[in-house]
């Protein structure tokens, strides 16, 4: 591989993602950048040729954590630094691994040093080497919530903290933060997605000649690196000098009322939660306008930073796509753009209480743009203008029901005897809740995650080992107990304790482990009562969701009519199982052997592939069978497969009516495994039955003891 870099202007395309990286190396107060985009857009490429434009930094010399020499940091590990001499060196650009050790990121104590020698050795981790440079980390969405935890840290507060053994390191650790991510594989945190400050959503191009340039650029990089970079060496030189430009400009640039009234009612106009997004957006419109060569920040500038600031703010919940209504967009900058001068006196209706519609929003940040905050206090809207803002059908009224499934579905034809050819419309799903959580029996060691029992790098520690190749948490108090008993025999004299390689103990920690959950769905016709199958594609929609909350890979599998369906492969985008969950239609037969059967297949495989991910089966159905005079005894051979195998199972009991046959708690017994109704699902239930229990309890308490005082 070459070391010359691809140059960066000779990259084809992709406007919105070459602006984003300009402008955070312009002001890279602005927060970084995620990219999102399908695999083979070279998101990669333009990040690591963004380093070669950054400007130079003047560090210290021989400080191992770039302090600035007109600035150094009082807390430096190096220093303290009193006139230190100090040399000029390129911005780094560090790359984090998607499977890179706690200990690389923050750095770490030689142990074995202090322990042998008496000594405190440190050394710096990938922080410290992107402190004042550029942290690119690919492929973000696949990092462990550990990992994803100490960069929320370094990121929230410019600083990176060691505390180990008694040991305290903390140093400097500001960096332009840059990840691409494919949505495919899943989506990021809610907590590290906001720490980013813009997003750029990018995808291939689709015309012929540009994607022709694209290859042919390419082509010509690989056989001459050199030459090709020298072809663009003036251009890029062009962009370096602009960008210093830039740089100085930026102190000059004022934010005017006008367009600060412009941000902050954008960003309340979206219901974005917190102010960083205004503060964001502010940062991104002034860094515009720097880059223009202008000195005052205009509508246009204001326009441009909510496309990139709040599209990933919009989310309300992890199947939203990111976006923006551009329609809502105008009309706000519109609304607040001619509004130079606040009211001198008012009625507390803010400096916009003069708006047509009255709407009083100068009650801080809690107020929303349209009156009644951003719960909805007032009338609804009659469009949110969000991804899924559709209003409900006026013509289908809920049920009365509270419990939803339990309630008897009004039933056109026969329920118990669908016709084998008949396939009902896709329904929606219901509103997502809380779920019970779910878990697999035994001690794992798959990747942390948050749902299963699992020894893990983080969590508590419950003993202490040998090492297992390389010396990982050291386990101080066995390591010591490990060494004392030989201190005579190896001759110790001094303070220092004489350690040997095979005292070394290391932490066995216990914490959580993801899961492989997979989904076997019946879409039977026997589930196609509308409202049912609304009430069951919610409880599926609300297990999706644990999942993803708990870092999950998720698989779904969905039988009707003659056969099973592999509808999602294993995958960790959660998004895309509930897209085929919405458009999953119902009808036909019930082959539940043929779907149980194709899980076991598909968890064949997945042991293979991931041998120490262990798997939860969730099955989906009411445990009717259909399609062959022996269906129903070969769907439970085919459960015994999985009990067999001692796989975690839990059947999400789908049965309704007054009258029930018990056929998926039956099932759920041949699986080794629970079954849970779909009223005993929700995790707030469970609570309310207990609370119920216990109030109940207290009152026969009470009741007995009058009784008692009264005989």
């Amino acid at each position: 591989m070459s070391d010359v870099r691809y140059p960066f202007t000779a990259i084809v395309g992709m406007a919105d993602l070459r602006l984003g990286l300009l402008l955070n190396a312009v002001s890279p107060a602005v927060g970084g950048v995620l990219v999102r985009g399908e695999k083979g857009t070279a998101k990669s490429t333009m990040v690591r040729a963004l380093a070669g434009l950054l400007p130079s930094i003047a560090t210290v010399d021989d400080c191992r954590f770039a302090c600035d020499p007109a600035a150094p940091d009082p807390q430096c590990p190096d220093g303290p630094h009193v006139s230190p001499p100090a040399s000029e060196r390129p911005a780094q650009l560090v790359e984090l691994p998607v499977g890179v050790a706690e200990d690389r990121i923050v750095g770490s104590l030689d142990l074995e040093r202090a322990l042998a020698e008496g000594v405190k050795a440190y050394e710096p981790g990938l922080l410290a080497r992107a402190h004042r440079g550029v942290l690119y980390i690919d492929e973000v969405n696949l990092l462990q919530d550990h990992v994803v935890d100490l960069l929320l840290d370094a990121a929230a507060m410019g600083r990176s903290y060691v505390e180990r053994e008694g040991v305290s390191v903390r140093h400097a650790a500001r960096f332009l933060l840059v990840g691409t991510m494919n949505p495919e594989e899943g989506e990021l945190r809610p907590q590290l997605l906001d720490r980013f400050g813009l997003t750029v959503e990018i995808a291939a191009t689709r015309d012929p000649a540009e994607r022709a340039e694209v290859v042919r650029r390419r082509l010509a990089y690989d056989a001459d690196p050199a030459g090709f970079a020298e072809r663009f060496a003036e251009e890029e030189r062009a962009l370096a000098e602009r960008i210093v430009a830039a740089r100085e400009l930026l102190p000059k640039v004022e934010l005017t009322d006008v367009a600060l009234r412009q941000i902050t009612a954008v960003c309340a106009a979206f219901e974005v939660d917190g102010l960083r997004a205004d503060i964001v957006m502010a940062r991104t419109a002034v860094a515009l306008a720097a880059w223009d060569g202008r000195t005052e920040v205009q509508e246009e500038d204001v326009r441009k930073a909510a496309q990139l600031a709040l599209p990933h703010r919009r989310r309300r919940n992890p199947f939203d796509a990111p976006g923006l209504d551009e329609e809502q967009l105008e009309r706000t900058l519109e609304e607040h753009a001619q509004q130079e001068e606040p009211e001198p006196e008012g009625d507390g209706s803010g400096p916009d209480g003069d708006g047509p519609d009255g709407d009083g929003d100068g009650d801080g940040p809690e107020g929303g743009p349209d009156g009644g905050g951003p719960d909805g206090g007032g009338a609804p809207e009659p469009s949110d203008g969000g991804p899924e803002g559709s209003a409900p059908e006026p013509s289908a009224p809920e049920a009365p029901s509270p419990e939803g499934p339990e309630a008897p579905a009004q039933q056109p034809v026969p329920a118990q005897h669908p016709s084998p050819a008949r396939e009902s419309a896709p329904v929606a799903a219901g509103d997502p809740y809380r779920t019970q959580l779910f878990t697999v029996k035994g001690t794992g060691h798959g990747a942390q995650g948050r749902r299963s029992p699992a020894e893990t790098t983080g969590g508590h520690t419950i003993r202490a080992r040998r090492p297992q190749g390389a010396l990982g948490r050291l386990h101080l108090t066995a390591t010591l107990q490990a060494a004392a008993p030989h201190q005579a025999a190896r001759g110790r004299s001094g303070r220092a304790l004489v350690v040997h390689k095979d005292d070394f103990r290391e932490q066995v920690r216990q914490g959580r482990e993801s899961n492989l959950v997979l989904f076997v769905v019946d879409a039977s016709g026997s589930m196609a009562a509308r409202q049912r199958m609304t009430t069951v594609k919610g409880a599926v929609l609300s297990l999706l969701m644990d999942a993803y909350q708990r870092r999950d890979k998720i698989g779904m599998i969905t039988f009707r009519g003659a056969g099973a369906e592999l509808a999602l492969p294993p995958t960790s985008s959660v998004e895309v199982g509930a897209a085929r969950l919405e458009s999953l239609p119902t009808g036909g037969r019930t082959p539940l052997a043929a779907g149980l059967l194709r899980a076991h297949e598909v968890l064949r495989v997945e042991r293979l592939r991931d041998p120490s991910r262990r798997p939860l089966l969730v099955v989906v159905t009411d445990g009717r069978a259909t399609g062959g005079r022996d269906a129903l005894a070969r769907s439970h051979r085919a459960a015994a497969l999985f009990a067999a195998q001692g796989t975690a199972s839990v059947v999400l009991d789908c049965e309704s009516g007054p009258v029930r046959l018990g056929l998926a708690r039956t099932l759920a017994g041949l699986l080794g495994g629970t079954a849970v109704g779909l009223d005993e699902l929700r995790a707030e239930g469970v609570a309310s039955l207990v609370r119920e229990s216990r109030s109940d309890n207290r009152s026969a308490n009470r009741a007995t003891t009058a009784m008692r005082k009264a005989a």
